[in-house]
């Protein structure tokens, strides 16, 4: 399972780390992504994934910027000779904007065919987020990821 953030320096990342504990994931791996692994004035976001990953999180290793296919393909990693300890083996993807953690949550439904489950992390209370065309195995997951949430509170 793999949890998408989308990072700002509103947003902090902590709770998501705290949520993959609480389902066994001990030292969670955090890839920040953006369109490439090279820091570059040109895209904003290597720019950001690099200054999160300097300033780390607690608790989890954390590298960026990453491509997508860096972050989880261990084929992509090998090709690009990328020597990176969370490069093809990230739990948690950090994405710059709202709208690119939108598009790939709907890219992993609909076309990996993959049952998704969201919760905003952070919140005083549980919080679900849910598209209306989620299906009810995703709306079911969600409510349980919220729950357990709670339990190891």
């Amino acid at each position: 399972m793999r949890a998408n953030v989308y990072f700002t320096r509103e947003i902090t990342p902590e709770k998501v780390v705290e949520l993959y504990r609480a389902l066994g994931v001990e030292l969670p791996k955090v890839a920040v992504l953006s369109a490439v692994e090279n820091v570059t004035e040109k895209m904003p976001s290597t720019v950001s994934a690099a200054e999160i990953a300097k300033r780390g999180i607690p608790g989890c290793v954390v590298s960026g910027p990453l491509a997508l296919d860096g972050a989880i393909s261990m084929e992509s990693v090998k090709h690009k000779g990328i020597h990176d300890p969370v490069a093809g083996q990230a739990d948690i993807l950090l994405v710059p904007f709202i709208e690119i953690g939108n598009v790939l949550y709907k890219s992993i439904t609909y076309i990996a065919g993959k049952t998704m489950a969201s919760t905003i992390c952070g919140a005083s209370c549980p919080v679900i987020i849910t598209s209306r065309a989620d299906t009810p195995d995703s709306k079911y997951y969600s409510i349980l990821l919220a729950v357990l949430r709670c339990l190891k509170a």
